[in-house]
């Protein structure tokens, strides 16, 4: 049974009203980050554009070309990401999260020589052949991710020794606002940056912005104990990630938000998976309004992290959680019935701010479950069954409307029902199914937290450790 408790906040310190960006040290780091994900939304969208119409152009292979830099992205989460977790909690998180940024950007730096920016001695032409260009590029998207699989659960831990418990949510939500803010601009820049200058600038960039990331994470001054590791860790690896694993499921919130996740996600991999089809077959609409929509959405996303985390300490975190995911699954289903693009893009602003909800909520959810020593394996765990997850609904996805539901078309109660909506339609049901499994696991949660809060309350501040859940 997972219980509640209140302590005192473990680094004495006293915290005043809260900022924009919280303290100075969050706002480091978000600054950091945000430049970070812009440059790897950039990263990401030049490899794509320079494999298709460059490396691999007119070539039959392209595709595949094209989908080594999705593979050599999803490896390391599966190789390396549960493997992670043990050396995360081992290390001091600043120092691991400092290491990692300073190898991402010596590695992007050097891609600068196979760009073509600059002519490689002893080679014929002074460029590489075209396979050891991909093979150099599959390679550095595979270092890049496995770095991040040190960097994601330690950045987590970061902020739990920074950021009061109150503030975690606007936090994560500061966090969500950017990235949705990046996936407006990387890919509206990228095209126009590659054609006029050519792959070099985004590499730079990249590299650049890692720079940037390990600076700002340089200069955050917390000298807590926290930040180094909860505690010392010296036994064997596998006694500690075994320690891990039995914590994990031994949690009803972690549990609870693993098993809702699952469901989750694999309805909502109908729209990722299938979204470009519902726009122009569906809705009737060109691929130029496919990529508005996208931004729509963003827009959404960014909306709903400002508001959502306000809100988010009054509505409680796991009411926003269920109450988002039901909302989403519902606006799904009734947006699969859709068949013009107007009213299609009000509900893809929705959905995009209700999902912001989603990440405004679990990632606090999750620290406050979550001691600090053991968040490196809890991650290692989350991360890796989460993309899984993602990897075999969209397979499962591709399948049906590829082949098992290809030609399906029925007519029910006056309503036309064909493959792609159907699908979607299916989607959102799971979606809703996921926030009534949260509605049901985190019962109460929210009450635990609110009778921790009002103890602590008075010690005029808000412990990092508010809402420490411990299994029994």
């Amino acid at each position: 049974m997972d219980t509640i408790t209140a302590s005192s906040d473990a680094r004495g310190q006293k915290t005043g009203k809260p900022g924009l960006l919280i303290n100075r040290d969050y706002a480091l780091l978000f600054s950091g980050q945000t430049v970070s994900i812009i440059g790897d939304m950039l990263f990401n969208t030049t490899l794509t554009i320079w494999i298709a119409t460059k490396l691999a152009a007119g070539q039959s292979w392209a595709p595949l070309a094209v989908s080594g830099v999705l593979l050599g992205a999803a490896v390391p989460t599966f190789l390396i990401g549960p493997l992670a977790g043990v050396f995360v909690d081992r290390a001091n998180r600043r120092r691991m999260m400092l290491a990692m940024d300073g190898l991402r950007t010596a590695v992007i730096a050097l891609m600068l020589l196979i760009s073509g920016a600059v002519s490689l001695p002893f080679i014929p032409g002074g460029n590489l052949p075209t396979f050891w260009t991909l093979g150099v590029i599959y390679g550095v998207v595979f270092i890049v991710n496995a770095a991040e699989q040190f960097f994601r659960p330690s950045a987590m831990a970061l902020i739990q020794t920074i950021v009061p418990v109150a503030e975690q949510p606007k936090a994560v939500g500061l966090n969500q606002a950017s990235v949705a803010l990046a996936l407006i601009i990387g890919p509206a820049v990228a095209a126009p940056v590659f054609v006029a200058f050519g792959a070099a600038w985004a590499l730079l960039f990249n590299a650049a912005s890692f720079a940037i990331s390990y600076l700002t994470i340089y200069a955050i001054r917390t000298t807590s104990d926290a930040v180094s590791s909860g505690q010392k860790l010296q036994g064997s690896f596998l006694r500690e990630f075994l320690e891990g694993v039995r914590f994990y499921f031994s949690s009803r919130v972690l549990v609870t938000l693993l098993v809702a996740i699952i469901v989750g996600v694999s309805g909502a991999s109908a729209l990722n998976a299938l979204d470009v089809f519902f726009t122009t077959e569906n809705l009737g609409a060109s691929t130029v309004m496919y990529g508005f929509i996208g931004a729509v959405y963003g827009l959404g996303a960014i909306i709903g992290s400002i508001v959502l985390a306000m809100v988010a300490g009054r509505v409680g975190l796991a009411r926003l959680l269920w109450v988002s995911m039901t909302a989403m699954g519902l606006l799904v289903i009734v947006l699969s019935r859709l068949t013009s693009i107007a009213p299609a893009l009000g509900f893809m602003l929705a959905i995009g701010f209700l999902n912001a909800g989603l990440n405004v909520a679990a990632g606090p959810l999750m620290m406050r479950a979550t001691p600090q020593e053991l968040m490196g394996r809890v991650m290692s765990i989350f991360q890796p069954v989460m993309n899984l997850a993602i990897l075999v609904s969209t397979a499962i996805i591709g399948y049906l409307a590829s082949v098992t539901l290809r030609d399906f078309h029925v007519v029910w109660m006056g309503m036309s029902f064909g493959p792609i909506d159907t699908i979607w339609l299916g989607g959102g049901a799971l979606m809703a199914l996921s926030g009534l499994v949260i509605m049901a696991g985190l019962w109460g949660v929210d009450r635990q937290a609110r009778a921790a809060a009002a103890t602590v309350s008075l010690t005029d501040a808000i412990p990092i450790e508010e809402c420490e859940v411990s299994a029994r």
